[in-house]
């Protein structure tokens, strides 16, 4: 998306495919998407729906194992010139499909559980498990390594975040006070991750991930990274070390180019209707009966008829 924007603000057409073809040898490609999640269309008409996925492993110790810290669905409207940022809690309970290669028996658990679940193919069961809930199927996924990005974040310059709640990191003690200003890569790493002693927990959380991914999506196209052919080569580089991907076999440089009307400004957070309670002492989120309305809405294209409807779980990025 971000690239897409870069078509924007000027980047030509041989640019466009320098930049591509750059991302396209750094970036990772896997099959992450479960066969029974993935759409079978492999075309760019959309609506188009992806599944984002950001993974807490810790390249300093890769043997504790990781989970997915945070889950978006990225939906896509027909006219290919908005975006929805949808987060799913990553405490939400539900029903997590048996997967016999990793000798998981299935049950009910947190969302974010499947990632591990599945192994070396944690991506496949989170897919098969968010299909089963909301009934969509993906137009491919990503994974992101959220301690890779703080060098895209510094390979910017940093990005522009308006805090409009005073937070204090319980990792660093650093204080993020109300205002408008640049983040470096450990900063805004440090600022997406927090959750506790915010007046809605994760769900704040979610929603300073999605200010975040949009603040990068700004920042790529500042003329200042636009003109500078070694910052622009080094970001995009630095992308795709930090990604996994499957594009459900289009081509990367196609996918870019169908997205060049997108425009930061129209891309909009939604948080997933649902509320926190304790089940046998843990605490969860569980599904509100907004929630339908909602899934129902990404299934036909009409997530911008829902969240004009349904303001209260639309959140301010």
């Amino acid at each position: 998306m971000g690239l897409a924007l870069a078509i924007v603000a000027g980047l030509s057409l041989g640019g466009l495919k320098l930049v591509t073809e750059r991302l396209d040898s750094a970036l990772k490609k896997a099959d992450l998407l479960d066969s029974g999640a993935r759409t079978g269309s492999g075309g760019l008409h959309g609506p188009l729906n992806y599944l984002l996925i950001g993974s807490d492993e810790r390249d300093a110790n890769p043997s504790a194992g990781h989970r997915a810290d945070s889950i978006v669905i990225v939906n896509i409207p027909a006219g290919l010139d908005k975006a929805y940022l949808i987060s799913i809690p990553r405490d939400l309970r539900v029903t997590i499909p048996a997967y016999p290669p990793t000798g998981y028996k299935g049950g009910q658990d947190k969302i974010n559980a499947a990632f591990q679940y599945g192994g070396a193919d944690g991506a496949k069961l989170l897919s098969s498990t968010v299909t089963n809930l909301t009934g969509v199927r993906f137009d491919g996924a990503a994974i992101v390594n959220f301690t890779g990005f703080k060098r895209v974040v510094d390979l910017l310059g940093g990005v522009n975040v308006c805090v409009d709640q005073q937070v204090t990191s319980i990792h660093t003690g650093h204080v993020f006070p109300v205002g408008c200003y640049a983040m470096n890569g450990a900063e805004s790493l440090d600022y997406a991750r927090q959750r506790y002693g915010l007046p809605r927990g994760d769900y704040d959380r979610q929603r300073h991930q999605q200010q975040i991914l949009k603040a990068i999506a700004q920042k790529l196209t500042d003329p200042a990274v636009l003109a500078n052919p070694l910052k622009l080569d080094q970001t995009v580089r630095a992308i795709g070390a930090t990604m996994t991907v499957d594009t459900n076999g289009v081509p990367l440089n196609d996918l870019v180019f169908s997205l060049r009307n997108m425009r930061a400004e129209n891309v909009s957070g939604i948080r997933l209707p649902s509320g926190g309670t304790q089940i046998n002492g843990i605490s969860y989120n569980v599904l509100g009966p907004d929630a339908d309305g909602l899934f129902k809405a990404i299934r036909e294209g009409d997530v911008a008829a829902w969240a004009a409807a349904n303001p209260r779980w639309v959140n301010a990025i």
